[in-house]
């Protein structure tokens, strides 16, 4: 504990109640930042087996912005191909690594292999985390969050004190109802899963750089590598005939073997045998006050897709820069404000997605069993037979309503080609820096060592005649210095900016984001997502901008002391 925490009787600025994935990754990006954080867990130790395992190429993104991706890919397998099946036929593989993204092998690993990952980095990067006690009550006022909690039945009430508290403790979470934010969750009726973690022997490839999705009548299965040499199999269904209880090894086998055809299909050293039935809801904020809601206890999640645990993982990343700008005195109340909707908005329509994907899948006739099989030969996209989506990586997750958006970007030109917009994630480009070819991306995730940086990148549109106004909107960002202009140049050299050059002499950059031929100024929030768009030569626009999303000029709190990284 720092000494401005010490004297004002706070025990860290933030508090993540649940040392789960979420809570954890919530906990890193705090220390990120330079949060001081303590994680408070029931658990004893970290997960036995594996639950959540798979990392898509969104959070991947988001992860490496934070410095945590290249550790968990450490431990994880990279999948770049998925064999689909239709009662018995095999479809064409589907290359689910065909994305835009430095990232786009899926990374499957283990929830225990990921918790004890992240926890010796949260750690490393000086985190406190504080296991076998459990939460009982949580009041907040106008200066901070105190938390109340028991270690055992029959141990003393203890309390914590912070400035804000993240509830990141899983579907039963003791603090949602407590925020009055509990829900009634739809259950799903007459189906059920069935699933093994097992070593695996059979007629297909054992390496585990693919995975296997089996469409059958009466039910939906998958077979995905675990971290250890394991894999997974899990049988989607209708329950009809099932014992209501965990299955047997040699249950598990014998379905196996019906489903994917091979009779020599073996399984053994079997790691966790489970079964489980379907429920799925919202929450109907995220926020109240100062306390927040993250991952799996603001949602109950469908299996379908392995999204989860991914949504979770943004939450934990869009929380943690916003604490930290708030902390840090350099964020007008917008930015915090803005977590709910964001956040609360997807996840409801993540929800109603997957409702869908997962009742196309298991309640299933006949019929559509036909229509699936032809159309998974004419347009093999497993992501909308699945979900009806094709964006299973999560790259195309937006805020088209988030308060943070401004547009300043209108006329023809931009109907006739409009680029990602507020609220989009900002693309990844190939520009040329210092004579080297380089990624945008580098560009995005902060590497002047500020962690909440938001990069104003300045299109030249191809215009020679852009220069002054460029040299302008650099000058028009400088009382805000985690604002960082960079010029993305197709025409002429500017010189006397003092920022980073990015030539885009191929145009790649400026097609990337709708703007060849057209000077314009996009700012990209910390997350990636764009914030703002306006022509170059409103930099008063910018201004306005700055001043409605951080105040009128930089105020640095003089109540927190945030540690240094």
């Amino acid at each position: 504990m720092n000494r401005a925490e010490t004297k004002q009787g706070y025990d860290a600025d933030v508090i993540v109640v649940g040392a789960g994935p979420v809570g954890l990754t919530t906990g890193n990006a705090l220390r990120h930042h330079g949060v001081s954080c303590l994680l408070m867990e029931e658990r004893t130790g970290p997960k036995a087996y594996s639950r959540a395992n798979n990392l898509w190429a969104r959070p991947q993104e988001l992860l490496a912005g934070i410095g945590l991706r290249d550790a968990l890919a450490e431990n994880s397998y990279a999948i770049d191909t998925i064999n689909f099946f239709v009662n018995g036929r095999p479809t064409t593989p589907i290359p689910i690594a065909d994305v835009a993204s430095p990232h786009p092998k899926v990374l499957y690993s283990g929830q225990d292999v990921i918790e004890r990952t992240l926890t010796t980095e949260f750690e490393r990067r000086g985190g406190r985390l504080d296991r076998g006690c459990t939460v009982t009550g949580v009041d907040q006022d106008d200066e901070g969050v105190t938390v109340v909690l028991r270690r055992g039945e029959d141990g003393p009430e203890e309390r914590r004190r912070c400035r804000y508290l993240v509830a990141a403790d899983g579907a039963k979470s003791t603090v949602r109802p407590m925020l009055g934010l509990d829900f009634e969750p739809v259950r799903l009726p007459d189906c059920m899963n069935r699933q093994v973690d097992a070593k695996l022997s059979w007629r297909c490839s054992r390496e585990p750089d693919q995975l296997w999705f089996f469409y059958y009548e009466r039910g939906f299965a998958g077979i995905l590598p675990v971290w250890g040499g394991y894999h997974r199999l899990f049988f989607l269904a209708d329950d009809t005939g099932v014992p209501d209880r965990d299955p047997t090894l040699g249950e598990m086998q014998a379905v196996a073997r019906e489903v994917t055809g091979d009779d020599t299909l073996t399984l053994s050293d079997p790691q966790w045998l489970t079964h489980s039935r379907f429920q799925y809801g919202v929450s109907p904020g995220y926020a109240r006050g100062r306390v927040f809601l993250a991952g799996d206890a603001g949602h109950l999640s469908l299996p379908i897709g392995g999204q989860g645990m991914n949504a979770g993982l943004q939450d934990a990343v869009e929380m943690a820069w916003r604490l930290a700008m708030t902390l840090r005195g350099e964020a007008a109340p917008v930015i915090l404000d803005s977590y709910d909707g964001e956040r609360g908005g997807e996840h409801a329509r993540l929800s109603a997605q997957q409702a869908r994907g997962f009742r196309w899948t298991v309640y299933r006739d006949p019929v559509t069993d036909t229509v699936l099989g032809l159309a998974a030969k004419a347009l093999p996209n497993l992501g909308s037979l699945l979900q009806g989506t094709d964006d299973m990586q999560q790259m195309g997750v937006e805020y088209p309503r988030s308060p943070l958006n401004d547009d300043r970007l209108s006329g023809l030109a931009t109907v006739l080609r409009p680029g990602p917009k507020p609220g989009e994630r900002a693309p990844e480009a190939e520009v040329t820096h210092q004579g080297e070819t380089t990624s945008l991306f580098r560009f995005l995730t902060n590497p002047d060592g500020h962690t909440t940086g938001w990069a104003l990148l300045c299109f030249d549109g191809r215009s020679p005649e852009a220069g002054a106004a460029l040299l302008d909107a650099v000058e028009a960002a400088t009382p805000w210095p985690w604002v960082r202009p960079h010029l993305v140049l197709a025409g002429p050299m500017v010189d006397g900016a003092g920022v980073p050059v990015l030539s885009d002499m191929d145009g790649k950059a400026h097609w990337a984001y709708g703007l060849e031929g057209r000077p314009a100024l996009v700012l990209v929030r910390p997350d990636g997502h764009i914030a703002f768009r306006c022509d170059v030569d409103r930099s008063d626009r910018l201004v306005a901008y700055c001043r409605k999303a951080f105040g009128a000029e930089p105020v640095r709190s003089t109540g927190v002391l945030l540690a240094a990284q």
